[in-house]
């Protein structure tokens, strides 16, 4: 069975319990989760078999983000340890119209310190059919960027399809890297886009609007500059407040653009993770179905996301197949 693999970091999530604010508790829930470990977690939930790479503590803490992995179903084999902490940030949930807030530490953290020469990306890929990456990688360290761009340069020369989620997040980046300029690189070695005109426009420094016709526009020009690129997925997000989301999902397939209905969570558990459930949907959907139904699978698989709490989207296929069609009442199963 050919198998997906993901590489990023894997961090500890440290929030408190039922939408409080940090000075108000003195206890906190922890989570492991990272946004392409949050990506494997999702497959293995629609019965694919995934392989996770990244790098973790030498002690207690990595042991237990192996076996929080191990638990969920992801291949750990390739899991290295560094003598560095694991990654970690602070959430406070918000709640109507106050918004959540996240703390990172993460700069000098395990996956921050992992060492190129120890990832052997021949083997790794070697039965290897998706390859998943996203922004958030080469804008930890030069040593994850590096890591990153030995394992994509290999995996095309394998035929593997490569699917980047390449959001840029400025408050990474410190090692001296220009992240649009590595971005653009890592889009070149890639074969499905997983954004919309913000991201084209951060990596092409175009100005692109955001309405359909920019999105076709902007997936275009993207097509033409890196021809590696076949296809392009959006998620379109509409925050009515913290608590009450909109989406919708939205693709230029290489030849024609297609959408689908707006989907509506009145009632949101935790957001984290929506976008990661997104990107396995496309996943997912690449492997299974047409283009039309990815997208339409991607976007439900992202909507079920916001009502589970944690990191991971434990959801299976059966339950997004139920919201496609038009099971959105959340009636109790007897």
């Amino acid at each position: 069975m050919s198998k997906v693999v993901t590489f990023g970091e894997v961090l500890m999530r440290l929030s408190p319990s039922e939408n409080r604010k940090l000075r108000q508790s003195h206890q906190l829930e922890f989570f492991f989760g990272g946004t392409e470990m949050n990506v494997a977690a999702s497959l293995v939930n629609f019965e694919m078999r995934v392989q996770q790479v990244t790098a973790v503590s030498k002690d207690f803490v990595g042991d237990s983000a192996i076996a929080a992995m191990r638990h969920l179903g992801i291949e750990v084999s390739t899991v290295t340890k560094v003598d560095h902490p694991l990654g970690l940030y602070f959430l406070e949930i918000g709640a109507g119209m106050r918004p959540s807030q996240i703390s990172y530490n993460r700069l000098n953290a395990a996956f921050a310190n992992i060492d190129p020469d120890t990832i052997n990306w021949e083997e790794i890929l070697e039965d290897g059919s998706y390859f998943h990456w996203t922004g958030i990688t080469p804008g930890i360290s030069e040593a994850a960027y590096r890591t990153l761009r030995n394992g994509l340069e290999i995996a095309q020369k394998k035929g593997i399809t490569v699917t980047a989620d390449p959001s840029y997040r400025s408050n990474l980046w410190k090692y001296g890297k220009d992240g649009q300029q590595v971005l653009a690189e890592l889009t070149g070695l890639s074969n499905i886009f997983i954004g919309g005109v913000n991201e084209i426009n951060e990596i092409l420094k175009t100005d692109f609007e955001f309405t359909e016709n920019g999105f076709v526009e902007a997936s275009k020009r993207l097509i033409n500059t890196y021809p590696s690129i076949e296809k392009v997925f959006d998620k379109v997000r509409t925050g009515v407040s913290a608590s009450w989301q909109k989406i919708y999902a939205q693709a230029w397939t290489g030849t024609e653009y297609i959408t689908t209905v707006e989907l509506e969570i009145s009632n949101v558990i935790d957001r984290i993770g929506t976008g990661d459930a997104y990107a396995a949907g496309i996943i997912y959907g690449l492997k299974n179905y047409e283009d039309q139904k990815t997208l339409e699978f991607a976007n439900a698989a992202c909507a079920l996301k916001h009502t589970i709490l944690g990191d991971n989207n434990l959801v299976k296929v059966n339950d997004v197949l139920e919201i496609l069609e038009g099971n959105t009442r959340g009636r109790i199963k007897r």
